[in-house]
């Protein structure tokens, strides 16, 4: 079940509203977890007893670190918890790659290839994997206490606004906010507004983006123009881009309505003057989730040599890429802006900045563009490079026909990507998404547009059977 499915939006969240409302305040994390909980089923009846028992088993473990005055006995129990976690994800979502990569080399020996039933990856486990990590760890390094009774945990874990797609919400983020919070009026018009928004960016913008790129890469990459392999990327671009943070917007705004701050994901990443500002602005959560969990325990910025700075940048982005999908295509995805990183620290950020704001956020757009072929085309390193011979053959093809809202809604995308790197843009930005209240006028104004955004997104949902989600299966 996704956010954007009439299932959702017309049975599963009005039922929820309703539920949440009306219950006394001791019954809404048991209404959170219940609802949450058949959200998941919906979806994977059979990995719900899984995502359950490892956590029941994750909430013994970290309350004995928590109780545990023994440092060797603290770390043993963390390196279990971490070992269960990360164990659940290499099995169900890389066993796979692993097997098949191996049968290719045995294969190319003339050996025997091993015999092997095709695992199928439960939703959402790799963010539900991160954030049993956040707990695990977080509570060993003493950041915050471990919850005191499984349900709490379990709501944390488990909350449907953020299971399957993030954000990443780490455990200190939020973990006051599990046991008691405050709920008005305000924040839950806000998030009613930021729900509503996402809802407009996923159907209304990502969904043609997605029709658009689907028709070019899904076609014959030799048949290609120059001209259509252009139209291609950028509509994936803009796809990707407004999928998943619209995605978020939702996310952030079903936790307001709830009383939960969950941490932003999406900072106008297209408007980034260098690859390295771009990892500030997307997906800031895994970002900030690599560098706490990931590249600071490396040794971060404050290692002994230039020479190890990079190898943890390029690493820490590799297995980033990795994150993202059991395929080399993502492996190569995160090496390719490791690769940036890398050159952002010897050069390049000094030489963009003495271009200019225009020509660097080009520059990193383009480079960004680039990123999105690798990303995209899975599973065929030699479709990669045969789609980028197609982008620069400078041929051009007066033929094809793009959809016919295609070029308003790039024209919408592209405005809203670029808008906030202006210092107008980014004022309206902080107002719009930055606020705890707004005047009666301004809420009268907000909710006249978001209700017409609601009524045209749903009609879009209702009308259309096209509603997929690229991070849905990661």
């Amino acid at each position: 079940m996704v956010f954007s499915s009439t299932l959702f939006l017309f049975y599963f969240l009005p039922l929820f509203l309703l539920v949440y409302h009306v219950v006394p305040k001791a019954l809404k994390n048991w209404t959170i977890f219940f609802f949450s909980i058949l959200f998941y089923t919906w979806g994977a009846p059979v990995f719900v007893f899984i995502l359950l028992g490892t956590s029941f088993m994750d909430f013994l473990f970290v309350r004995e670190i928590h109780r545990s005055q023994q440092a060797r006995k603290k770390k043993t129990l963390l390196i279990l918890s971490l070992t269960v976690n990360l164990g659940l994800l290499a099995y169900f979502k890389y066993s796979n790659f692993f097997i098949g990569n191996a049968n290719a080399i045995l294969e190319s020996f003339g050996l025997k290839e091993v015999s092997w039933t095709k695992v199928i990856m439960p939703i959402g486990i790799s963010f539900f994997t991160f954030e049993s990590i956040t707990y695990t760890v977080d509570v060993y390094r003493g950041k915050h206490a471990p919850l005191s009774n499984l349900k709490d945990y379990l709501l944390y874990l488990l909350a449907f606004p953020k299971l399957i797609a993030g954000p990443i919400v780490r455990f200190q983020e939020i973990a006051d906010e599990v046991i008691e919070r405050k709920e008005n009026i305000d924040e839950k018009l806000i998030g009613f507004y930021r729900f509503t928004l996402g809802l407009a960016k996923k159907v209304l913008i990502a969904n043609v983006m997605a029709e658009q790129a689907n028709v070019i890469f899904d076609s014959d990459f030799h048949q290609l123009s120059a001209s259509t392999a252009w139209i291609g990327i950028i509509a994936y671009t803009m796809q990707i881009y407004f999928d998943f943070s619209g995605y978020s917007d939702m996310a952030i705004g079903l936790g307001k309505i709830m009383g939960f701050h969950f941490p932003e994901n999406f900072n106008s990443p297209y408007s980034s003057k260098s690859i390295t500002e771009f990892w500030r602005r997307w997906h800031m959560t895994l970002g900030n989730f690599m560098r706490d969990y990931l590249y600071i325990p490396l040794g971060g910025n404050r290692v002994s040599s230039k020479s190890r700075l990079y190898f943890n940048l390029a690493l820490v982005f590799i297995l980033s890429g990795f994150w993202h999908g059991a395929s080399w295509n993502f492996v190569v995805w995160g090496a390719f802006h490791g690769t940036f990183l890398i050159l952002d620290r010897i050069f390049l950020v000094k030489l963009l900045n003495r271009l200019g704001s225009v020509v660097s956020i080009a520059f990193t757009f383009l480079v960004v563009m680039m990123g999105w072929v690798i990303f995209h085309i899975e599973d065929d390193l030699g479709q990669v490079g045969l789609y980028f011979q197609r982008l620069f053959d400078f041929s051009w093809d007066s033929t094809f026909i793009t959809l016919p809202n295609f070029w308003p809604l790039l024209a919408v995308a592209a405005f809203f990507s670029f808008f906030p790197a202006l210092r107008i843009g980014k004022n309206i930005q902080e107002f719009v998404y930055n606020r705890n209240a707004y005047s009666l006028s301004t809420n009268g104004l907000f909710l006249l547009v978001t209700v017409l955004l609601f009524i045209m997104s749903a009609s879009s949902v209702i009308s259309s059977g096209f509603n997929p989600f690229i991070y849905f299966r990661f």
